[in-house]
């Protein structure tokens, strides 16, 4: 049985939880979620455009297609732009623990439009794992979120920035998954991808007259630019890149939950390098979490 494509889900969720560490770091040296975005997705894009490059000869992938381009292109916008940006506005009106229980959505969302757009159906021992994982993913958040930290109250703008980062998280995919379509490279791909993200990202800081801001701010903190140039080859370069082999090799329903377990992984992460306490409800969610994924790979 080949299950590349599920260990590529397991495999970005590591490197995003890994991911999230490094940015926590940063954004506590720059102060702002989105110059972190700005910039990291720049340096993801010239770790990718060098990649490509050594291992195809080529910057940019123009044997890609008009059709791959569009797809891969409206993927990278709706979920690199569109999405984060939803979900950065989602963590400072309702806090990280709400915001990130409200993008675990995205693969309910995911499994929605894959069955009414690319006409994907799940078994129903694959329904069963993504509902054991995503059960076990939101346990983890609620109970390790009312733990560690500080809650904001919801409000309605910021309950639909949440649910509006998980329908763009979700629509991402399926419009990756068409992008995909073949034995097209992965990296090749998340270049199409960044690149439309990085211009769509710049243009809106452009407009916004942000962008000196921006320079002035990563010159004044070198240390915090160096994180995140590697928070960039973690996230953007390698995570992205294995989210995209994932949905290519497995229905975009499974691909989401896995790409949708940091909660889990980063709770070692949490215990060893933050010294933080796990409650056996945490446990639990994660033994939940784990059957459900055991499934997904044994069905």
């Amino acid at each position: 049985m080949v299950i590349i494509g599920e260990i590529a889900g397991l495999l970005t969720s590591l490197f995003w939880s890994i991911n999230a560490v490094v940015v926590t770091k940063a954004g506590k040296m720059v102060g702002s979620s989105w110059i972190i975005n700005r910039t990291r997705l720049v340096f993801a894009l010239l770790y990718l455009v060098v990649l490509n490059f050594i291992l195809y000869h080529q910057a940019l992938p123009t044997q890609a297609g008009v059709q791959r381009w569009t797809w891969l292109s409206l993927s990278g916008v709706v979920g690199l732009a569109v999405g984060d940006a939803f979900l950065f506005q989602a963590y400072l009106m309702v806090g990280a623990r709400l915001g990130t229980l409200l993008l675990s959505l995205s693969t309910i969302f995911g499994v929605l439009e894959a069955w009414v757009f690319l006409g994907e159906s799940l078994s129903l021992m694959e329904i069963v794992g993504i509902a054991l994982t995503l059960g076990g993913i939101m346990w983890v958040i609620l109970e390790h979120g009312n733990n560690s930290q500080p809650t904001l109250r919801p409000s309605a703008w910021g309950v639909l920035c949440g649910v509006l980062a998980a329908i763009g998280q979700a629509t991402g995919l399926v419009f990756s998954k068409q992008g995909m379509a073949g034995n097209f490279s992965p990296i090749s791909g998340n270049v199409i991808r960044m690149s439309a993200a990085v211009i769509a990202l710049w243009l809106i800081t452009f407009m916004q007259r942000e962008a000196g801001k921006t320079i002035q701010v990563l010159k004044e903190n070198p240390s915090g630019l160096q994180l995140l140039a590697l928070a960039a080859l973690l996230g953007p370069v390698i995570g992205v890149s294995l989210s995209l082999l994932a949905v290519q090799d497995t229905p975009v329903g499974v691909a989401s939950v896995l790409t949708s377990l940091s909660p889990i992984f980063i709770l070692p992460i949490s215990h060893f390098y933050s010294k933080e306490h796990l409650g056996w409800q945490v446990i639990a969610g994660t033994i939940l979490a784990t059957a459900g994924v055991s499934i997904l790979f044994l069905f």
